[in-house]
């Protein structure tokens, strides 16, 4: 038998929440959702949180449960439209459907229990460190090169979840449903309000951290690594220091006089005349010296 206590908006007994419970053995403490009771919530082994109606405030509940440092199981109770909503980020180890069997809740209580807790959401519980902006999810702020910016509620959430996954791209509707609930019933236009909100607080240097991807949604660009303006003027006196100490080039002249020099190129050789051609052209050069040879003899005989 286990210490079970139950966290829900409705002041009743077990049955209007989880009606199996009272077939159970279990001894079941009821206890409303009052933020100041949650910070030191009574000895129990397991606790159940009534996640059937409100979503939202039983998603903010269960994280500050975790923030809290809950050293023990966390079951939700949920419809099965509320299934939808349930991710990693709510912290809990198991769920239960409000219609479930008392056989089916007593199986799901045995293994929350014989399952070691690992101490809570840490990951969710460490800061978040991009470039110059750190995110503190514990203590709800988000600083900028050491200063603290002015922030509402949603606007830490949405910088914190889109930091949280950089280079991802989230719908508007994706956004909503994590970072406002599932049942917020307001339009996709408040997402983009609250971003151009918080690229207007991280200022025109770092605004560029929340990108928009159209036609899409948007996404956490995580900060390029820049040069400092401290170590610039070192990296320039570096440079002109290995340019003075290079040493002096060579004259032109000396350059080109060192190059090897190959052998002239010589003069092509006379073409060779062919035999036949020599003939032919000496027996041309017979005939016309004998044509001017006879010539003057044809005239004196007329």
């Amino acid at each position: 038998m286990a210490e079970v206590l139950l966290l829900t908006v409705a002041q009743s007994n077990s049955a209007s929440v989880l009606p199996a419970l009272d077939f159970l053995p279990h001894r079941v403490r009821v206890q409303g959702l009052d933020p100041s009771s949650l910070v030191d919530l009574p000895q129990t082994d397991l606790v159940i949180l009534d996640a059937r109606k409100d979503l939202q405030s039983a998603r903010a509940t269960a994280r500050l449960l975790n923030a809290t440092g809950l050293s023990v199981p966390l079951i939700l109770v949920v419809t099965e439209g509320g299934l939808t909503a349930l991710t990693a980020e709510w912290g809990a180890r198991d769920f239960v459907l409000a219609s479930a069997s008392p056989a089916e809740v007593e199986a799901r209580i045995r293994l929350a229990l014989a399952t070691p807790v690992m101490g809570g959401q840490e990951e969710d519980d460490e800061a978040i460190a991009q470039g110059h902006l750190v995110i503190d999810p514990v203590a709800y702020t988000a600083k900028l090169h050491g200063h603290t910016l002015d922030l509402t509620y949603k606007e830490f959430e949405l910088l914190r979840y889109l930091a949280a996954h950089p280079g991802r791209v989230f719908t508007r509707t994706q956004l909503l449903q994590e970072v406002w609930g599932y049942d917020y019933y307001g339009g996709t236009r408040t997402v983009d309000v609250h971003v151009r909100r918080l690229r207007a607080k991280l200022g025109p240097e770092y605004d560029q951290l929340i990108g928009t991807v159209r036609n899409v949604g948007y996404r956490f660009d995580a900060p390029k690594e820049r040069r400092s303006a401290d170590t610039a003027p070192d990296d320039v006196s570096d440079l002109d220091d290995e340019l003075l100490e290079a040493p002096p080039a060579e004259p032109l002249d000396d350059l080109v006089a060192g190059l090897p020099m190959g052998n002239p190129r010589p003069a092509p050789a006379a073409e060779a005349t062919p035999p036949a051609a020599k003939a032919a052209a000496g027996t041309t050069a017979s005939k016309a010296a004998a044509g001017r040879a006879t010539r003057p003899t044809a005239r004196a005989s007329r």
